[in-house]
């Protein structure tokens, strides 16, 4: 098998952009249901981002811009894999590799990039399924599958040592990488979602606090886009893939869901941000094939994490540093960071990347 790495350019045929504004012109409507969000995202809402998805996003100016990224292709057991490398101008920098969620991309790095490459190596691949990366032929996949091919890219980059950090489907993966990549991994660093009870934990009266806050928070009474997507990611596929206006709604809810600051959606995450990871899915036909670590799984549970090398995290509280240790040497569990959209690297990424910092200069 070739081990050729090379390099990529994103160049959406002007057909395809036509294409997308002329369906988006002439969407059919839904008539709006009482109870607002209640009800899914509203009709106002889809309709101003989608007039401006047609009118007003400038997807060249994008293009352009994640174009300023060095990007490659190279394929691993089978699959074709598209990341970003950009390396620091600090020969002796740490490689950093971030492994994104759902529904995002490797969009869901661009604004952490700089942030980080003064003190990093940064390599953001794409999870197979989303964006420009091959998508699974079969079913049976999981997260220790993703982190088998990550350590084979880290491996044919020449990387001798290495942190991962992944949040939200990347938590599941960035601490099998760990496994994997013994002797090479110097850490493994999650956004959240480590020390999560269950029902057979007994829990102190300060503990039972944080998980009657993780209960009630909002994002827990969102979509249930587990159980959607575990039983017929199919049958919704059919309308992603074909209607832009049924794919930004899909967005726009999980986006919405997936708010756990106290301001808007528009406020934590901006628009034309929102709208490039969006325009990635629809032009790379990937909202169907980015379902798989869902309908793969065997069903709701949180990230476990690893032993193998020291953990740190983005976000404790409502995660209980107890429980988290009970299967993870965690070394960095701080309170009191920027709280943020799920995705914080699109809303806090200087904070994100300060914590960063602070923790891989506690392991290497």
């Amino acid at each position: 098998m070739s081990h050729e790495i090379r390099p990529f350019r994103i160049d959406v045929p002007q057909a395809e952009l036509d294409d997308l504004h002329t369906r988006l012109a002439n969407t059919r409507w839904s008539r709006p249901l009482p109870g607002g969000w209640d009800r899914g995202v509203p009709v106002e809402v889809v309709r101003e981002f989608a007039e401006h998805w047609r009118t007003g996003f400038d997807w060249r100016a994008r293009e352009a811009e994640l174009n300023g990224f060095p990007q490659y292709l190279t394929e691993i057991d089978g699959t074709e894999i598209h990341f970003l490398h950009v390396r620091s101008p600090r020969p002796d920098a740490l490689p950093l590799l971030l492994t994104h969620g759902w529904p995002n991309s490797f969009v869901e790095f661009v604004d952490l990039v700089g942030h980080l490459t003064p003190d990093f190596h940064v390599v953001v691949p794409s999870v197979p399924g989303f964006g420009f990366s091959g998508a699974p032929t079969e079913t049976g996949w999981d997260a220790a599958r993703v982190a088998r091919l990550w350590a084979r890219l880290m491996d044919r980059l020449g990387y001798a040592e290495y942190g991962t950090q992944g949040g939200d489907f990347g938590a599941y993966v960035a601490p099998e990488v760990a496994k994997v990549g013994l002797g090479r991994v110097v850490g493994v660093y999650v956004i959240s979602g480590l020390g999560f009870p269950t029902a057979d934990d007994e829990l102190t009266g300060d503990e039972q606090r944080l998980f009657a806050e993780l209960m009630n928070a909002d994002w827990m009474h969102g979509v249930d886009h587990l159980a959607l997507l575990r039983s017929a990611p199919q049958t919704f596929a059919h309308g992603w893939h074909d209607s832009p206006v049924g794919a930004l709604a899909w967005m726009l809810q999980k986006f919405h869901d997936f708010n756990s600051s106290d301001r808007p959606l528009a406020e934590s995450i901006d628009r034309d941000r929102f709208l490039t990871n969006l325009s990635i899915h629809w032009f790379t036909g990937t909202s169907g094939t980015s379902a798989w670590p869902y309908y793969d799984s065997s069903g709701p549970a949180w990230p476990v994490g690893q032993r193998s090398v020291p953990t740190g995290v983005y976000s404790g509280p409502p995660g209980i540093r107890r429980l988290a240790e009970r299967t993870n040497d965690i070394v960095h569990w701080p309170e009191h960071n920027p709280a943020g959209h799920h995705f914080i690297a699109m809303d806090q990424p200087a904070a994100l990347a300060a914590d960063l910092r602070e923790f891989f200069a506690k392991v290497r």
